[in-house]
């Protein structure tokens, strides 16, 4: 006789998301203990979370698995820094949850929304336009930047919380993740 729970629970785990949640953040902003703190939180609630530097396996390619897993995922937390836009991968990855169209939960760390939104002041303004000095030179496809401000509108235009000097320890970060 067939054991129809043994094919129950594979088909259950088949069809289970390799990741609940995605976490996106540029590490020299905000890895420690910040992003630690909410990863350790997430994990102890038995919620999947990918960090790039924990769901990577010695050998892949970093683009690709990275591209994977947000597609695997069920949402995504963002984390906008300072240096989030100077680092192509993290413009990549917002370019695309918002071609996934997934859950995406914002934090903007240090920053203002509106200079995000708006690729304008300090760290948003002088970044894309070093972005497209680039495409001048032929080191980066007019297209992508495109792409990457239409990401930046998009996910700037939602609500998100605003984390400041007081928040690193991350802690005010899971309270206000997990009261959602």
């Amino acid at each position: 006789m067939e054991d129809h729970n043994d094919n129950a629970i594979s088909s259950s785990e088949a069809s289970r998301p390799p990741w609940h949640v995605f976490l996106s953040f540029r590490g020299e902003d905000t890895c420690y203990p910040f992003i630690n703190n909410l990863y350790t939180s997430l994990h102890n609630k038995g919620i999947r979370a990918f960090r790039d530097d924990n769901g990577l396996c010695r050998g892949d390619e970093i683009a690709q698995t990275l591209l994977d897993a947000i597609e695997e995922s069920v949402a995504s937390i963002v984390f906008i820094s300072q240096n989030y836009v100077p680092s192509r991968w993290c413009l990549e990855e917002l370019s695309k949850k918002c071609e996934c169209k997934r859950l995406t939960l914002l934090g903007f760390y240090q920053v203002d929304p509106s200079d995000f939104r708006k690729q304008r002041g300090p760290f948003f303004g002088k970044h894309f336009r070093e972005h497209e000095e680039k495409v001048i030179e032929k080191k980066i496809e007019k297209e992508k930047v495109k792409k990457w401000r239409e990401a930046m509108e998009t996910a700037g235009g939602k609500v998100g919380y605003i984390f400041q000097d007081r928040d690193k320890d991350g802690n005010c970060i899971n309270m206000r993740f997990f009261y959602l």
